[in-house]
């Protein structure tokens, strides 16, 4: 009994080990470097996405609210995990304190549950403007997108007060070796010497609950989307129609697919290399994805993009 105490109080002190990608790549340094580059990609895109929806008045409107809203958490997100494991494979280190760890699966969950609930309210942002468009304004405005923002982030919040406490409070008297290249609930919970089972029934049930909410909002407005767009007599406002909810709907298959993989597939379908990938998909190149996913295909972004980079109509028409 006093050697698992001391092994539990000496794994609170002495923090985790984390395996992380490079040690599993035959080219870390290659893997360190794209990695590197997709750091730089995610934070430069989604930093002026969210420069362009601040400063060009057309982009005023709670559909690039809400998408602001996404850009910034992609850049906590990915600020959160990758520069600390970019300099520890750069300085040869891989240790984590008890209390780093914490903070850094604090952040992550409460990320992770707010955007849950940003892709739900940007659904419902679509459903208002496709299917009550003379009353979009009003059901709309500024005061009820910040509600919903507040609203998004609190709920996110609740789950990171939740479950963070919580795991890192069981006894880690395993290996201090976390299979991961961040501290995420699943990896962490692996080393502890005691029953956990109760636990993660209950984390089960939260994700169910927290996934459950968003997905019956998104499912439902989109219903009614699509039944709006089948009555439409116009081609092309069908085409403009489609083109807004197939930018918002990739994000949702994406990140929610990712979700019930890691939180909600039991542990028979998991292994530490399998875990790894699916969180570099969704950690890592998720938050390069949304900026191209909705500047690209976005007539507006890319307009505001072009006036800011002095390419415009305006500037065309004096060099004529």
């Amino acid at each position: 009994m006093e050697n698992v105490n001391w092994e539990t109080n000496h794994s609170g002190q002495s923090g985790f080990i984390l395996v992380g990608i490079f040690s599993q790549s035959k080219h870390p340094t290659l893997l360190c470097v794209v990695i590197f580059i997709v750091l730089l990609m995610a934070l430069i895109g989604n930093t002026v996405l969210i420069f362009l929806i601040h400063s060009d008045t057309h982009l005023h409107t709670a559909m690039y609210f809400f998408i602001s809203q996404l850009s910034l958490m992609d850049v906590m997100y990915i600020s959160v995990t990758v520069p600390k494991m970019l300099i520890d494979q750069a300085m040869g280190v891989n240790k984590i304190s008890a209390p780093e760890c914490a903070v850094q699966m604090f952040l992550y969950v409460t990320l992770a549950g707010s955007e849950f609930f940003f892709l739900a309210a940007m659904a419902y942002d679509r459903y208002v403007a496709i299917c009550h468009p003379l009353r979009y304004s009003v059901l709309m405005n500024h005061r009820v997108c910040l509600l919903l923002a507040s609203g998004c982030w609190f709920l996110g919040s609740v789950d990171g007060f939740m479950l963070t406490p919580i795991t890192m409070t069981f006894p880690f008297c395993r290996s201090r070796e976390i299979h991961h290249f961040f501290c995420e609930v699943p990896a962490v919970m692996k080393l502890s010497c005691s029953d956990t089972s109760l636990y993660e029934t209950l984390m089960y049930l939260c994700c169910v609950l927290m996934l459950l909410i968003p997905v019956t909002v998104i499912s439902s407005s989109y219903f009614f989307i699509l039944l709006t767009i089948h009555r439409m007599n116009s081609a092309e406002v069908r085409k403009k129609a489609f083109a807004t909810c197939s930018s918002h709907m990739t994000v949702v298959i994406l990140f929610y697919g990712a979700a019930v993989y890691t939180y909600m597939l039991p542990n028979s379908y998991h292994t530490p290399e399998k875990d790894m990938v699916v969180s570099v998909f969704y950690t890592i190149l998720t938050p390069v994805l949304n900026p191209l996913i909705y500047s690209f295909r976005n007539k507006d972004v890319m307009g505001a993009l072009k006036k800011m980079l002095n390419v415009g109509p305006v500037h065309q028409e004096t060099i004529k």
